[in-house]
């Protein structure tokens, strides 16, 4: 309870903090904010060109051509919002070591600040990408209401994940290079590029106890289908999430004390 009411005390901080990490990324740009439209739009055109017109590629019961392309990108969506915060926590601490050592503040607020910025960022990737839907000719349906449920699953989730890994990195430098690799592997072991449906039998286990499985898949029902998640699936993802954020905040308190002299 002290960390969150160190948060609370210190939430004019992390506000502006995250305002600055957002202005840092668009830096002289001419573009600025653009970008986020811009990247989606260049993926999109691939996804269309190449998967829907060159291989023709389908999926069942979607007869619109983009029906893939969409199906893709929202699954991407989903994956970027779960690998930047954890990729950014990651390596927060060591990141900040400078300001940790001359600047009096409560040590949590780094990855809630890289977590806020994250989260804003994916807001506005959601929008670039709903542009880039209807540019396709797809509306998204009621459906779409849900996504808030999706990011608040994956941002808890990848929050814990995160803050853990970043806190053993700090001891152990290591964990940086193996949690790179085991990013790698766990986004083609999670139903992205593929149905859950098409893997064969002794591979198809790993994606039903795979946390992130139905977390992307409220993004592809909600944005393809335009149907909502199935809730029971979505009662695992949400207490393993809870375990490890509840877990990181543990971690963190006990050793926050020597993460400094690590540094």
């Amino acid at each position: 309870m002290n960390q969150f009411r160190a948060l609370w005390a210190y939430r004019n901080f992390v506000l502006a903090s995250i305002k600055g990490d957002l202005r840092g990324r668009f830096a002289r740009s001419r573009l600025g904010a653009l970008w986020f439209l811009l990247h989606p739009l260049a993926q999109a055109a691939l996804f269309a060109i190449i998967l829907s017109e060159v291989l023709a590629a389908k999926l069942p019961g979607v007869e619109s051509k983009s029906g893939y392309a969409i199906f893709l990108l929202s699954g991407v969506a989903a994956w970027a919002l779960f690998a930047e915060i954890v990729t950014r926590c990651l390596t927060v601490f060591i990141d900040y070591a400078g300001a940790m050592k001359k600047i009096a503040f409560p040590r949590i607020c780094l990855p809630i600040i890289v977590g806020g910025s994250a989260l804003l960022n994916h807001v506005l990737l959601i929008g670039a990408t709903l542009a880039v839907f209807l540019f396709m000719g797809h509306v998204p349906g009621w459906a779409l209401l849900v996504l808030p449920i999706g990011m608040a699953l994956i941002g808890i989730f990848a929050f814990g994940l995160g803050v853990l890994l970043g806190v053993f990195n700090v001891f152990a430098r290591d964990v940086a290079q193996a949690t790179g690799v085991v990013m790698q592997l766990w986004f083609w072991m999670t139903p992205i590029v593929y149905t859950a449906n098409v893997l064969p039998a002794h591979v198809a286990w790993w994606v039903s106890f795979n946390p992130m499985t139905p977390l992307v898949q409220i993004y592809q029902n909600a944005l393809l289908y335009d149907r909502p998640p199935d809730w029971e699936s979505l009662v695992t993802p949400a207490i393993v999430g809870g375990a490890l954020f509840m877990l990181a905040f543990f971690v963190f308190r006990r050793a926050s004390a020597n993460l400094v002299d690590e540094l």
